[in-house]
């Protein structure tokens, strides 16, 4: 009577941690349950999305107003086309500018929007024209290195040498 006892608090515990597992998935995922009020599209183009993903956040001041609804490739512009679900509760100017940001160092990649002071608001299916594209940390490192490499010299070594000091009793 004790062993069975003990297996169905085994049980109930090791089915808590799934339990728990799958919660944390979905949050990780953005897939959690939330509320899905109404939203309208808008969309904006992009040179380089990095690691935006369909799901992830739309901010504004930090606060998340929305979500990446879809992510298309536009063939005759070579750019990434970005469409965002807005929550209706929330209403931008048309001269909004919509960046790629990073939470933290190595974080997820969301769009960050920056309201502008136009009066007219953006409406459903308008694009955002004043858009910023992802760093790419690869890219920044390659820029520096390459201009580090195509500084000239500041002396030429010849020249260094014959500048330092020699140390005593050495003769030349």
């Amino acid at each position: 009577m004790e062993r069975t006892t003990i297996d169905l608090w085994f049980g109930a515990f090791v089915a808590a941690g799934f339990a728990a597992l799958l919660v944390l998935a979905l949050k990780v995922g953005n897939l959690g349950a939330e509320r899905s009020g109404e939203t309208y599209k808008v969309q904006a183009r992009f040179d380089n999305i990095g690691g935006l993903k369909v799901r992830a956040p739309v901010r504004s001041a930090g606060v998340t107003v929305g979500r990446v609804a879809d992510i298309h490739f536009d063939n005759q512009r070579y750019q990434a086309d970005v469409a965002l679900a807005i929550d209706k509760r929330f209403s931008f100017p048309k001269d909004t500018s919509a960046a790629i940001l990073t939470s933290g160092l190595l974080g997820e990649n969301y769009v960050g929007l920056d309201a502008g002071g136009d009066d007219a608001k953006l409406k459903a299916g308008d694009r955002i024209a004043i858009t910023q594209s992802a760093v790419v940390l690869e890219r920044l490192i390659g820029q520096f290195l390459f201009s580090k490499a195509q500084e000239e010299p500041a002396a030429s070594a010849p020249a260094a040498a014959a500048a330092l000091p020699q140390p005593p009793g050495l003769k030349k």
